[in-house]
């Protein structure tokens, strides 16, 4: 290891350090990582895991050789979300140009708060922030990158509650205010109980609203919560939309929910973490209209564009809001009398002081593949899932939890030969509840594939499977292996196993 006070980056043993650990992460991770020969996961309990990976730190340094054993071992263990058959969660896939992206922020190591840091990357956001309120609607809008969709989602929050009482909530705080309700559908994402208890708002005054048979927000039953709770003295603060909820892929009728805000001049907040995506596709992006009507959005780009994770963008329809909402012109940051245009200094728009540069990734993608390239990634995830569904409709023993899907999210039952043709009771339920972490558990050990399941306790739904399919590796032949496994699988299932 270097010792002098040189750059660490000219010592030759650290250069062949890099050298071999690039190799390394291309050989392992990225080309062994997306390989459909390989397994997903090699999977060991953690009390094995933390004897394998030889955790402990001692008092002396430790050579390169030994070092790159470490990387070896976090690469082998680790699961590779790039592979065309990890199914299990809202981000897959891997894509060069944002990854370099990544490895640039990473290598030059600043932070996005001010333009004399970070220059470039302030106005890479800038531009994508302005790209994005294009696609959505707002042709005034701004906003910045947080540190995920429920970040994003307690801003909307923030603000909401900001433009709603006015600056000086910011200095006296609730004291003496009636209480504040938010609003979301029975599907939508438990980020807003966070607001709700980070905010001093109380889980307590977040309010699920019902949702229709394909899991879309009722707006009467919204008009008519809302309607109740002003009679009761409260102040209606926010109703935030699903645009892709996370498990059953559904999207709210923005232009409904857009009348009923409106109605109230309460702030509507779209998720669209995961559905977002669709606004890259001129064949989906319907899925979302209205979105342009409300006041806020979140979307997630290391979701259904595929950008590394994380990469959350928190767009807001007013110009200026963020920084009324935020802003506290620390002097040692944003001094005014710098020699450029200060409204450049974008980090007093963040609740957080020091940010990632997150834009530079998403930017480096889609650069690289324009909008069509960004729209067919999407498009073709909708043809991946369409027949992904067909083959379950036409395959013995799946049973689908919808009788159609509107985002990539794939939700069903598989029932084995040995629960087939009995009386459907709470108790046959009960058993069939069991049946996707029996086969998980079993494609885990195996290393084949990954996919979630989950209970919908306001359906009163059983454990089911959701496959989420985007990766863009995958074509039809992977989603009938994927038909395959699960029956191969299941139907090794005998009535002893319940």
């Amino acid at each position: 290891m270097a010792t002098s006070r040189s750059s660490p980056f000219l010592d030759p043993e650290v250069i062949k350090y890099m050298e071999d650990f690039n190799q390394l992460v291309m050989k392992e991770a990225l080309q062994g990582g997306t390989d459909r020969k390989a397994k997903v996961i090699d999977f060991h309990i953690p009390q094995e895991l933390e004897k394998i990976m030889k955790l402990d730190i001692g008092s002396e340094p430790e050579t390169t050789d030994k070092m790159l054993e470490h990387c070896k071992r976090i690469i082998k263990y680790s699961v590779k979300t790039g592979h065309p058959h990890f199914y299990n969660q809202l981000y897959s896939g891997l894509e060069p140009y944002s990854l370099t992206g990544t490895w640039l922020t990473d290598a030059l190591n600043t932070n996005i708060h001010t333009y004399e840091v970070a220059p470039v990357f302030v106005l890479i956001e800038k531009y994508l922030m302005e790209k994005m309120s294009s696609k959505i609607g707002f042709p005034d809008g701004e906003g910045i990158f947080c540190p995920g969709g429920s970040f994003s989602n307690l801003m909307a929050v923030h603000l909401a509650r900001f433009r709603k009482c006015g600056p000086e909530i910011a200095n006296t705080g609730l004291w003496g205010m009636p209480k504040m309700r938010l609003y979301q559908s029975d599907e939508a994402h438990y980020s807003l109980k966070k607001a709700g208890l980070f905010l001093g708002i109380g889980m307590d005054n977040v309010i699920p609203i019902a949702t229709d048979d394909k899991g879309r927000v009722k707006a009467d039953a919204l008009d008519a919560q809302i309607q109740k709770d002003k009679a009761a003295g409260y102040i209606p603060l926010i109703y935030m939309a699903t645009s892709g909820s996370t498990v059953l892929g559904c999207f709210d009728d923005l232009n409904a929910v857009a009348d009923v805000c409106s109605k109230h001049k309460v702030w509507m907040h779209t998720d669209a973490a995961w559905g977002g995506g669709v606004l890259l596709s001129d064949k989906y992006k319907h899925l979302m209209s209205g979105v342009d009507r409300g006041d806020s959005v979140a979307w997630n780009l290391h979701k259904m564009a595929n950008v590394p994770v994380q990469a959350s963008a928190f767009v807001v329809k007013e110009t200026g809001l963020l920084q009324k909402g935020n802003g506290l012109n620390a002097e040692y940051l944003f001094q005014p009398d710098k020699p450029y245009d200060t409204s450049y200094d974008i980090g007093d728009r963040s609740v957080q002081c020091g940010r990632r540069a997150d834009a530079v990734k998403v930017w480096m993608q889609w650069k690289a593949l324009g909008d069509s390239g960004m729209g067919e990634r999407v498009e073709r995830a909708y043809e991946n899932a369409d027949y992904f569904t067909r083959r379950l409709r036409e395959s013995e023993g799946f049973r689908l939890v919808l009788s159609e899907f509107q985002c990539t999210n794939i939700c069903f039952w598989y029932i084995p030969p040995c629960l087939r043709g009995k009386e459907e009771t709470p108790e046959w339920w009960a058993k069939v509840g069991k049946v996707a972490p029996l086969i998980k558990a079993k494609m885990m050990k195996e290393g084949t594939m990954m996919i979630g399941y989950q209970p919908l306790t306001p359906k009163k739904f059983v454990n089911f499977f959701r496959i989420i399919i985007h990766n863009p590796l995958c074509d039809f032949s992977d989603m009938d292996l994927t038909v395959s496994e699960i029956k191969r699988l299941g139907d090794a299932l005998t009535a002893e196993d319940f």
